[in-house]
């Protein structure tokens, strides 16, 4: 039997603080395989936000870690995300959503005092009707957040606090402590 490999202490503590912290009831976090070739080492997080047992967001959390640094990470470790919803049409549509999207997670990380830098990413709104044989529900939206950023600490738990306030934030929960109020039917006066 081989002897377990011993983890650079950076990336042990890394991942100690994503798995130490707790998101909210409504975000189901899950360990999953990281992809191999992006770093040395690599560790992956993926969350499921439900609202009344359906899923309304999903995501995916990857920590990079490259003991020799890389340059364009100006740093050792990397945080990669993916988020992705459902959104009702007319805010799928709002041509402001890519930037409150974008806020939605640098206004998360820094609530949280994730400290970070060389952040980057992309936000994308979609829009899609059905024809021919797919006709059927209505149009729909979808908003797909893809980002990186260099967290200043190994302690990452801030960092996936933050990531779940973003997911939150995009699958339209309210905040903490706050209960929405029902939705009513298109007939109720």
């Amino acid at each position: 039997m081989a002897p377990p490999i011993a983890l650079p202490e950076t990336f042990a503590r890394a991942v100690a603080g994503l798995r130490s912290a707790t998101p909210r009831p409504e975000i189901v976090l899950e360990e999953v395989g990281a992809p191999q070739r992006l770093a040395p080492y690599a560790f992956a997080l993926s969350a499921a936000v439900l609202r009344d047992d359906d899923e309304v967001a999903t995501g995916r959390l990857i920590l990079l870690h490259d003991p020799a640094g890389h340059e364009a990470w100006q740093g050792t470790l990397r945080l990669v995300t993916y988020v992705t919803a459902e959104l009702e049409v007319d805010l799928a549509s709002d041509p402001l959503l890519p930037g409150v999207g974008w806020t939605w997670l640098t206004d998360a990380l820094d609530a949280q005092g994730a400290g970070h830098r060389a952040i980057g990413g992309t936000v994308t709104q979609t829009l899609s009707t059905r024809f021919g044989e797919l006709a059927g529900p209505p149009a729909a939206g979808d908003i797909e957040i893809r980002a990186s950023w260099t967290p200043l600490r190994a302690d990452l738990g801030p960092h996936l606090l933050g990531w779940c306030t973003l997911l939150a934030s995009t699958a339209g929960l309210p905040p903490p402590g706050v209960t929405a109020l029902p939705r009513r039917s298109a007939g109720a006066a």
